[in-house]
């Protein structure tokens, strides 16, 4: 450090010395809000990001990390508040009925401090979700439980239990979908011995000596019809990060309208529907999970932020590697850094999300238009 000479002509001896120590003790405080200043800027949390306007689960999830609780608690919170309000119909019981007419649920949550992973997939009787998979994650060693045993762990670990998690709502579209012979559905390949099956393989498909690969491959990855669409988005997906700089994300879906009973989407797969770690940031998706699912997008984005991608390229390259094998798929993703920075990527539909901030003085709801082979564009409504 440079060596400070400084002269007060004029002034008694013991003056002097005074001065001296008054200068000193300033600029060693002005260093020291400068340097908070500097560790401070660019950092916008804690903060709160979801999928979709589900304002109400931000809002429940705000109020617990800005009361400074943790990222996991937060998280679980507003996937909780979502499942209460069953959010669009895709979220907790009540809603989605699969070929059967039962709903069933899929959720995840990950704490981006440790890595832990609790998930529940395919789960009945059982409407806490959310609440479930982070038992998971607190009192086993597994990362995934599946079906009904997954509803028997939940149940024995204090949630309420067994319940019917079919409504009025959910009977009512499937009895209609049955009245237009199970159509849409989710079944290839096969045909019925009625309207709604069973169903039976068609002879000649696969990838036999005599078969065509390629022309197998473009039937796979062009889909007549998409399952998914604006009303039947399925998850919602959340990410915190909370006042220590810890990240977490959930998801809570009652699954695809009308799935093949026993299905699982890419809800409860870490990677696929969230993903978060501390060192990086998080990000959560939406839309047709079977196609995504393939790709762990949202792992796609962490590690893309991690090589130094801003958060929006990082999301746009994840939805831009599906799209090139999938030209039709609908779907979003949602990309935040560490420091809170966020963005958001689709294909398909204009997605929307929605964030909680200290700059904000309520919710806001970010719009992206659908993703060309070049990028998507937000802006807040």
């Amino acid at each position: 450090m440079a060596k400070i000479e400084m002269t007060f002509v004029g002034f008694p001896a013991g003056f002097q010395s005074l001065l001296i120590i008054i200068i000193i003790t300033l600029l060693v405080a002005n260093t020291v809000v400068a340097n908070e200043v500097e560790e401070n800027n660019g950092k916008y949390y804690p903060i709160v990001v979801s999928t979709w306007p589900f304002v109400d689960a931000v809002r429940a999830a705000w109020s617990v990390v800005d009361g400074g609780f943790s990222a996991v608690d937060a998280v679980v919170q507003g996937c909780s508040a979502c499942e209460q309000l069953r959010c669009d119909g895709t979220v907790g019981p009540g809603g989605s009925p699969d070929e059967n007419g039962e709903t069933t649920l899929d959720a995840l949550v990950m704490n981006g401090a440790t890595m832990e992973i609790g998930a529940v997939a395919a789960m009945r009787y059982v409407k806490d979700g959310i609440r479930a998979a982070r038992l998971v994650m607190q009192y086993t060693e597994h990362t995934l439980l599946v079906g009904e045993q997954a509803s028997v762990f939940a149940i024995s670990m204090g949630l309420p239990g067994p319940t019917n998690l079919s409504s009025e709502e959910s009977l009512h579209k499937w009895n209609q979908w049955k009245d237009n012979n199970c159509q849409p559905n989710f079944r290839k390949n096969v045909f019925p011995s009625d309207s709604c099956g069973p169903y039976h393989p068609k002879e000649n498909v696969g990838f036999g000596e005599t078969s065509c690969p390629t022309a197998y491959l473009v039937e796979t990855m062009t889909r007549k019809v998409s399952p998914i669409n604006i009303h039947n988005h399925d998850t919602i997906s959340m990410a915190v990060i909370d006042k220590t700089g810890h990240v977490a994300v959930g998801t809570s879906t009652n699954g695809a309208t009308f799935k093949i009973p026993g299905r699982v989407g890419d809800g409860p797969i870490p990677g696929s529907s969230a993903y978060a770690d501390d060192e990086v940031g998080a990000c959560g998706a939406t839309g047709d999970g079977d196609i995504m699912m393939r790709f762990l997008p949202c792992y796609q984005v962490v590690e893309s932020m991690r090589r130094g991608m801003e958060p929006k390229f990082a999301a746009e390259d994840a939805i831009s590697r599906i799209l090139k094998k999938f030209p039709d798929f609908v779907g979003a993703v949602f990309a935040v850094s560490k420091n809170g920075v966020h963005a958001g990527a689709c294909h398909g539909w204009t997605f929307q999300y929605s964030v909680r901030n200290p700059n904000m003085d309520d919710v806001e709801v970010f719009t992206v238009v659908p993703q060309t082979a070049n990028s998507g564009v937000s802006h807040k409504d």
